[in-house]
């Protein structure tokens, strides 16, 4: 393998390395979620109300799916980031070519079963008449192009935990382009709604794993690698699983919380106008809630490295860096969404039912952003240790056993209707939060992995 790919993220200034690899690894998460948002932008513009909610429904089965496999990567960064702190690179490269087999594999159970089970998955959700046939078409293009979502998710986790934040960066610019230009030609060109902006998705994702894959192999990463690379070593697919399982319950449990969340909405009252509300409100929330998500995941890569290679307070020292400037960052964003929360709701729509709703709903829902910042950062530690069984219960609890009930209450049985949904999300948050400080101040992320 050629070493220029790796990084060591173990010496030197912990406030310097830490933007130095933090920076791209947001923008590479904002573009992301960008070309999400720019799906349901402009949906909005050109397509009806029928279309956003076609989105917003879709992406968010979508997002659970991926959810269950992106778990895998994370079990992946964090091996490999370890392995690298402690020098063991063959490990290292044991752990590439397992995980690059198991995600294929993944990848086809992944999509058989969730196409087989498409129209009950979306009857379960409640899904609105008029926005069924676009939820319809929008899900089963997503799901048809699972395997490159998840390629990408491997080939990312691979570079992160080498400590390379820079390539994947790279690689989502591609994607994001591809993605808008798509958008414009197929959904304002011709008019294909829900549908042309998951073609431009899929499409845009196949493009930069493809292209990222020529790279690499240019770049001699895989250099020396021979087919039995690639075959599953049980020792490193039990510790991936091991990692990795908890973390992809993890996701599939805090999206299907979302996707309960939406159920209720689409249960009230005017549910056509409050479900497009809550689309547009979840794009705004994707994109605010980034520095927290970016800074979790770049504290995992570099704080693993150092707990890999025993440096225990700079691994501390990293996530508290972390949790300052992503602070910082997220008081910016919040302060300017709820200044000028009408005008941002414009970017999506036109319609003022729609826009009144969402500017109202988003500053409840932008309460969660005060508290998510240092629970993402804190679970970032947690996850470098590899204690991903903790951060899947604690975070499942605030998800499941907390939010979805308080936002059931709230929307049911007091006067804030729709806005009490918002407000749940952040009150699970706050009870993730209260234990995994508990959990940092004892000391038991010291117990690594590996």
């Amino acid at each position: 393998m050629n070493t220029e790919f790796r990084s060591d993220l173990t010496t030197g200034s912990v406030p310097k390395q830490l933007i130095k690899f933090a920076l791209p690894f947001l923008l590479s998460n904002f573009l992301q979620a960008l070309y999400n948002i720019v799906d349901m932008v402009i949906v909005g513009q050109f397509s009806d109300i029928s279309s956003i909610t076609g989105v917003n429904m879709g992406s968010q089965v979508s997002i659970l799916v991926v959810g269950a496999a992106v778990g895998l990567s994370v079990g992946g960064t964090v091996l490999i980031a370890q392995y690298g702190g402690a020098k063991k690179f063959e490990d290292q490269r044991e752990v590439i070519g397992t995980m690059t087999t198991l995600y294929l594999i993944l990848s086809v159970i992944i999509t058989v079963v969730m196409l087989i089970f498409a129209k009950p998955v979306l009857n379960l959700l409640n899904t609105p008449a008029n926005a069924y046939g676009e939820t319809l078409s929008y899900y089963r293009i997503c799901i048809a192009g699972t395997i490159f979502m998840l390629l990408y998710n491997a080939i990312s986790a691979v570079l992160r935990g080498m400590g390379d934040s820079k390539r994947p960066m790279y690689f989502i610019i591609i994607a994001t382009v591809v993605n808008i230009i798509l958008d414009l030609i197929l959904v304002a060109g011709f008019d294909m709604g829900a549908a042309g902006a998951a073609y431009a998705t899929i499409t845009a994702q196949a493009i930069s794993v493809i292209l990222s894959i020529l790279f690499l192999i240019k770049k001699d990463f895989f250099k020396g690698y021979t087919i039995e690379d690639f075959k599953i070593k049980k020792d490193k697919a039990k510790l991936l699983i091991k990692i990795g399982l908890p973390s992809s319950v993890q996701q599939v449990l805090n999206s299907f919380a979302f996707l309960t969340l939406t159920a209720l909405v689409n249960g009230l009252p005017g549910a056509d106008i409050l479900s497009a509300s809550q689309g547009v409100a979840s794009k705004i929330n994707s994109l605010a809630i980034l520095p927290a998500f970016a800074m979790s995941g770049a504290i995992s890569s570099m704080a693993g490295q150092n707990l890999g290679a025993g440096q225990f307070d700079r691994a501390k020292k990293t996530m508290l860096t972390g949790m300052g400037m992503a602070m910082i960052i997220l008081l910016v964003i919040w302060g300017g969404i709820n200044l000028f929360p009408e005008q941002i709701t414009r970017l999506f729509t036109d319609n003022q039912e729609v826009i009144k709703t969402t500017s109202k709903y988003i500053f409840y829902v932008s309460l969660d952003f005060l508290v998510a910042v240092p629970m993402f950062c804190m679970n970032g530690l947690a996850i470098a240790a590899g204690s991903t069984t903790f951060t899947l219960i604690n975070t499942s609890i605030g998800a499941l056993l907390i939010r979805v009930p308080v936002a059931y209450v709230l929307s049911r049985f007091t006067s804030l209707g729709f806005n009490g949904i918002g407000l749940s999300i952040g009150v699970g948050t706050i009870f993730s939060l209260i234990v995994v400080t508990i959990y940092i101040a004892m000391g038991k992320w010291k117990k690594v992995t590996i």
